[in-house]
């Protein structure tokens, strides 16, 4: 029993310096801590998953139907403005324009007869009216009868009214003349339907038929795009999209180009929101497009809408309580660890939150938060966090 007591006589002094190391340890040791510095020029963006659309796109056919002859553009051509693409066989149609112009040559004969009959009749009347005068002067003078006079005057009337029907036979045949050339317009447009040629300078995305295909009147022969509409388009959450603006800067990274960042800006923010994921369509244009682009293709955007000339980041697992632009920072001030309620700014896209207030002059906040915090604890500031903006 005795040597019991001595044995544990001699070994409490150690557990009672094993113990006070231990305390020591843990609550008066100044614990070692990360903090975060102010970094300069922070660009603060808006991530979007999207595609590679292109804004305007034409499904182009024949306004006239018949049997596909010759066709002279193939997927990924580019082709100018007014470039045949294809033809139909046009035979039929030519010979109608032909009738059409033969119709036409032929009423403009009618118009030029008529108009030399009008002469002739003109010339008819005057002669006639010319006797009549003169038969009229030698009855006062009782020279000539009355039965003579009268029928000169008749036949005056009659050359008179030949000059009218002449002069409605023109009318008719400027009439015939104006449906004949029409007619010709109508076949010669509707020959010019069986050409089918570029509506704008455009690149082939698809072509839907092949030589001896039948087609129907504006049945789609080929797909074009306008190289120069090609964009980004973007999914955002609503939750996210609300500082986005057109004009703003935006990098944008395809799928197939992992490593490659392309420059543009935002074109265009669609109106309405899909209702179902909640999320809002953003069109961004390529400041410099890819020549080898590929519509459907997976896009990430980045698009940024804020610059900060300077700002305080904190990881967003060094903020407690956090919610509502508010939350709870660990500060190291004077070399003792503190708690702040903090007002939260912007959110980055790597987790990081801009702390806009609450800090202290010559406090530090702490990035990582270790086992051992407690208020009033000394703590010797162990690293700077200095990462750079980053997505």
């Amino acid at each position: 029993m005795n040597r019991r007591r001595l044995l544990l006589l001699s070994i409490a002094p150690a557990l009672v310096i094993a113990a006070g190391a231990i305390a020591w340890a843990l609550f008066f040791r100044p614990i070692d801590v990360q903090v975060s510095q102010p970094e300069r020029d922070v660009m603060v963006q808006v991530f979007g998953l999207g595609t590679v659309e292109a804004r305007v796109t034409s499904k182009v056919g024949f306004k006239a139907s018949g049997v596909l002859v010759e066709l002279r553009a193939d997927v990924g051509d580019r082709v100018a403005k007014g470039a045949v693409l294809a033809r139909l066989d046009d035979r039929e149609q030519t010979a109608r324009v032909g009738r059409a112009t033969a119709a036409t040559e032929q009423a403009d004969a009618n118009l030029q007869r008529a108009m030399a009959n009008v002469q002739k009749a003109q010339a008819n009347y005057a002669n006639a009216k010319t006797i009549s005068e003169r038969r009229q002067k030698l009855v006062q003078s009782a020279t000539a009868s009355v039965e003579s006079a009268e029928t000169t005057k008749t036949a005056q009337d009659a050359a008179l009214a030949d000059v009218n029907l002449a002069a409605s036979d023109v009318a008719v045949a400027r009439a015939a003349i104006g449906d004949a050339k029409a007619q010709l317009q109508q076949e010669s447009a509707t020959l010019d339907f069986h050409t089918l040629a570029a509506p704008y300078d455009a690149m082939v995305t698809a072509r839907a038929k092949e030589l001896g295909s039948a087609l129907g009147a504006g049945e789609p022969v080929f797909t074009l795009i306008d190289p120069t509409s090609v964009w980004a388009l973007a999914f955002i959450d609503e939750s996210k999209s609300g500082e986005i603006a057109v004009g703003e800067v935006a990098e944008i990274v395809l799928r197939s180009r992992p490593n490659q960042q392309f420059s543009g800006q935002v074109a265009r923010i669609e109106p309405e929101s899909d209702r179902v994921n909640e999320e809002r369509r953003v069109a961004i244009a390529f400041d410099k497009l890819p020549a080898d682009f590929h519509l459907g293709e997976q896009a990430e955007a980045y698009i940024t809408t804020v610059r900060l000339a300077q700002a305080l980041l904190v990881p967003e697992a060094a903020i407690v309580g956090l919610g509502k632009n508010r939350g709870t920072v660990w500060t190291v001030e004077d070399g003792h660890l503190q708690q702040r309620d903090v007002t939260l700014g912007h959110r980055l896209l790597d987790g990081r939150y801009e702390i806009a207030g609450g800090v202290p002059d010559k406090a530090v906040v702490v990035a990582q938060l270790p086992n051992g915090l407690r208020a009033g604890r000394a703590a010797k500031i162990a690293e700077k966090i200095t990462q750079g903006p980053s997505r």
